[in-house]
């Protein structure tokens, strides 16, 4: 390779890698898959049927619909916690509801797995919440930057050389007003100049 190649781009793989983590990361990806999850074994296990050997064991019940209903139901709110960000708390609750009375209707909520994905997609959904942009100063801080607020303690100003700059006392002139537009306040026992 010669200092006259060109830099190729990211392959298709990494673009498609990069635009999938970015679409994941603006909506509940993980509360959908799991109520995704959930859904499926809730749906399944009424209508399975198992082959041992010449054995044939099936699961169905007499609540074989209810349990149907509910497994689809719960694929459509995984699906909606996914392209409707703005309905994930009523998502999140009906799947939570949902994943409740399929303990009683559908083989113990698809013999508890399907209870505890659904439930546990549900609880993600109600407590996600969207990301702020970049640049916005929510409750969080900037790396390399203290607490802001009352106590905290003020940068130390640097010239161009990177050497702190000694802080400088503020003055007033002999009639008690600030000097040269400079005004000085007495603020926790310390003076700032404003």
């Amino acid at each position: 390779m010669s200092a006259e190649t060109p830099v190729q781009s990211a392959g298709t793989f990494t673009r498609l890698r990069r635009r999938f983590r970015d679409w994941r990361g603006g909506r509940p990806f993980w509360a959908g898959l799991f109520t995704i999850l959930g859904g499926v074994p809730i749906a399944y296990f009424p209508y399975a049927t198992l082959k041992l050997g010449t054995m044939s064991l099936t699961m169905a019940t007499t609540a074989g619909a209810g349990s149907l209903i509910i497994g689809v139901l719960l694929i459509t709110l995984g699906l909606t916690m996914w392209f409707q960000q703005a309905t994930r708390v009523f998502a999140g609750v009906a799947s939570i509801i949902l994943a409740l009375v399929s303990l009683v209707v559908s083989n113990i909520g698809g013999f508890l797995i399907g209870f505890l994905f659904a439930l546990f997609g549900g609880a993600l959904a109600v407590s996600w919440a969207p990301g702020k942009a970049d640049g916005a100063e929510g409750g969080r801080h900037k790396s390399g930057r203290g607490p802001a607020g009352e106590g905290a303690v003020e940068p130390t100003p640097q010239s161009a050389d990177d050497e702190p700059v000694p802080p400088q006392a503020p003055y007033e002139t002999g009639d008690g007003g600030p000097a040269d537009g400079v005004r000085s306040e007495v603020r926790n026992g310390g003076y700032r100049v404003g």
